[in-house]
């Protein structure tokens, strides 16, 4: 089996590989080596507390203890980055590019309206004015239907969105994050073992201005370092027609002048730390009644192209394209969080749908008894019209059946509030009159056969748990993005020095100006003719006879650099909080595994035992009627023996219950779920379920008589 380690790095060396072609450069030497280093020791899985030593900076102290002597921690199955879709338009990439219609660039992107209509599935499903719901069928229904999925499904290309911004640079690249929290809004179900909070990358400012993540982490100094160079060209043009006329003053200014001023600039930034500005210069004047102007109309045109590169803050490849790293994590952390939104989304509904078979099952058992109780009053009545029991039995049992019809019709209405919650969580429109009214009857049952779970070893579940568990995944991409965030704010503490050069030229042309007289001419002469015209100007500027060319370093050093010492040390400070919290999360998650098995195996013997429970008590009701047949017993002790069935009855329906909604929290626990019931995260992505998942572990409910939320009729 490949070493966590190995895999891990290669999959981030491979998502990073999409963005810089494979050449990455800059950075090297100690620093290299230094973080490198901590990037294999965090893949590896040893305990944070050592292993991130080696990431220099305030407060670092030497390990202490060797790495190698620590135990391998499995690695989180991390997803890929851009393989979840909602739709084929991948926001990742520009709308339109030049070569097509460039014109595109500039308009608005649409967004598809969400549908608020019921899939046809459940169109299908409802028959006779009931709905039929397997567990199969309710999965693939919330996985179509359910509100907390579909705005979750927002969140991957609300992310894609970010790879697109970064590939700007500059300002206006740095990455706004992208959300990963769970949606919560769904009604029912039991509390799940998976974090309701945001994901670990996510951060918010509390009161007062306080800087706050989840868990309690402080998260406040992402995207720290040098801003990066501008990646996208851009063109300026400046077109000007001015008419200005002045009073002369002297011999030197005043008149009426018309000046045509055509001016554009081109910037262009480099992944190296490089910026290139090009600037180009045209300008037309006539008119002028200065005696002493050489030309009118006269013709300006002049360029200067100038290239400054970064030597230290800012230098490298890898600075200028760290924000399109943090934004691939940000993707894949935006599809682990949807895996878990699934993962969350399933096993809630699970719930709820166990919690409806409880409900059910229940009111079948609250008829039986009430059947039951009904059948014994008629037959005391007749015992008591022919004198063999005395009035007060009968009057007992008045009181039983009126006592069991109160306990049906309560049991009634927790059926119909467990119909309407499984409703809302598969359904998106609600008011259909006929949907809204159609009661759910679930045809699936709880199986009691074991599962490998059960007795599989607690380190081999925990092992899985560490590989697929979604949080290990973010809180893991997220270390990556803090690992970027100290690179940049280690290279802000630099000073800038850039070195830059220049090459510029000037050209010159025009009439001849008619107004210049002998007395006023420097020379004492007036030229006549023309020189030429923009043609010749526009020649002149790049024929080198006017050059204009230079090199230079500019250099800035802060005295004191106490905003980048508070940065970088700040930035450290927060990735060791992440450091624990990764280690907290492998603790926090192991413990769950344990308790989740432990529970199963206790629900397996509660099953056992009330099933054992509820056939002695069906064999004592049986055997104290044919008692009371036989005049060796009274309608008291039958009634009494009824009401122990009944609540043998009701534990062995709470306990398949119990067990079954336990059985799906160790497959959440395991983030096993999508395997197990074969649900593809491409459709649920997509919102269009081809392959409907198959629950393993249930079987087909027994034809029995159906139950119903009608209140009894009085007797």
């Amino acid at each position: 089996m490949q070493s966590y380690g190995t895999r891990v790095f290669e999959q981030q060396d491979a998502t990073a590989q999409q963005i810089r072609g494979g050449a990455v450069r800059g950075q090297s030497g100690m620093r290299l080596r230094a973080v490198a280093l901590a990037v294999l020791t965090l893949a590896a899985g040893v305990p944070t507390g050592y292993s991130q030593q080696t990431v220099t900076g305030a407060g670092s102290k030497g390990p202490d203890k060797a790495a190698s002597d620590l135990p391998a921690t499995p690695a989180p199955v991390l997803t890929q980055p851009l393989d979840l879709r909602t739709s084929a338009r991948d926001f990742s990439k520009p709308s339109a590019r030049l070569l097509g219609n460039p014109i595109n660039m500039y308009k608005p992107t649409t967004i598809p309206k969400a549908s608020f209509a019921n899939s046809v599935r459940l169109a299908d499903l409802l028959k006779d004015g009931k709905i039929y719901l397997s567990l199969s069928d309710a999965i693939a229904l919330v996985l179509e239907n359910n509100y907390d999925i579909a705005i979750a499904r927002y969140n991957l290309d609300i992310a894609d969105t970010d790879i697109l911004r970064t590939r700007v640079g500059g300002a206006q690249g740095t990455p706004l994050g992208a959300p990963s929290g769970l949606i919560t809004n769904t009604l029912g179900g039991s509390t799940s073992t998976l974090s309701t909070g945001g994901g670990p990358g996510g951060s918010t400012v509390g009161s007062g201005g306080a800087g706050s993540g989840s868990a309690g982490l402080s998260l406040t100094t992402g995207g720290a370092g040098p801003t990066p160079e501008a990646l996208e060209p851009s063109v300026t043009a400046n077109l000007n027609y001015d008419w200005d006329t002045t009073q002369a003053t002297s011999v030197f200014n005043g008149g009426k002048t018309t000046t045509d001023t055509y001016n554009f600039t081109y910037n262009q930034g480099f992944v190296t730390g490089a910026a290139l500005q090009f600037t180009w210069d045209n300008s037309r004047s006539t008119g002028t009644n200065a005696l002493i102007a050489n030309f009118s109309p006269l013709f300006q045109n002049s360029f200067k192209a100038e290239v400054t590169q970064h030597l230290l803050q800012g230098a490298g490849i890898w600075v200028n394209k760290r924000f399109m790293y943090q934004a691939v994590n940000d993707r894949r952390i935006a599809d682990s969080g949807f895996r878990q939104q699934i993962l969350y989304t399933v096993n809630q509904v699970e719930s709820i749908y166990w919690g409806l078979v409880q409900a059910y099952e229940d009111v079948q058992a609250k008829q039986r008894q009430l059947e039951q109780s009904s059948k014994l009053l008629d037959d005391d009545r007749k015992q008591l019209e022919i004198g063999t029991i005395a009035p007060l039995q009968v009057t007992s049992d008045d009181s039983s059946v009126a006592s069991d019809k109160q306990a049906l019709i309560s049991s009634q209405l927790s059926l119909n509030y467990q119909q309407q919650i499984i409703k809302q969580a598969i359904a998106r429109n609600l008011n259909d009159p006929q949907l809204s009214a159609a009661p759910v009857i679930p045809t699936d049952r709880v199986s009691t056969e074991e599962i490998p779970e059960e007795k599989q070893p607690i380190e081999d579940l925990v092992k899985e748990a560490f590989q697929q568990r979604p949080e290990l995944e973010q809180a893991v991409l997220t270390l990556r993005n803090d690992e970027i965030t100290l690179k940049g704010a280690r290279n802000a503490l630099l000073p800038q020095l850039d070195i830059l050069a220049y090459l510029g030229g000037l050209g010159v042309a025009g009439t001849y100006n008619p107004n210049c007289t002998p007395q006023t001419s420097f020379t004492g002469t007036c030229p006549t003719g023309s020189t030429g015209g923009y043609g010749t100007a526009l020649q002149n500027t790049y024929n080198n006879s006017s050059p204009d060319k230079g090199v230079g370093f500019n250099l800035t050093i802060p005295i004191g650099n106490k905003y980048a010492q508070s940065v970088q040390a700040r930035s450290l400070m927060e990735y060791r909080q992440a450091e624990l919290r990764l280690e907290q999360l492998y603790t926090q998650i192991r413990m769950q595994v344990v308790n989740a098995q432990y529970a199963l195996t206790t629900d397996r013997a509660q099953v056992e035992a009330s099933l054992a429970a509820r056939d002695y008590q069906q064999q004592s009701v049986d055997a104290e009627l044919k008692k009371l047949h036989l005049g060796a017993s009274t309608s008291a002790n039958v009634l009494l023996q009824q009401r122990n069935l009944a609540t043998a009855e009701n534990n062995l329906i709470a306990a398949h219950a119990a067990y079954a909604k336990d059985r799906a929290g160790l497959y959440q626990i395991l983030a096993s779920t999508l395997q197990h019931y074969g649900i593809n995260l491409s459709e649920a992505a997509s919102g269009v379920v081809n392959t409907v998942p198959v629950v393993p572990g249930v079987e087909a409910a027994k034809p029995t008589k159906e139950a119903t939320t009608t209140p009894p009729a009085s007797r």
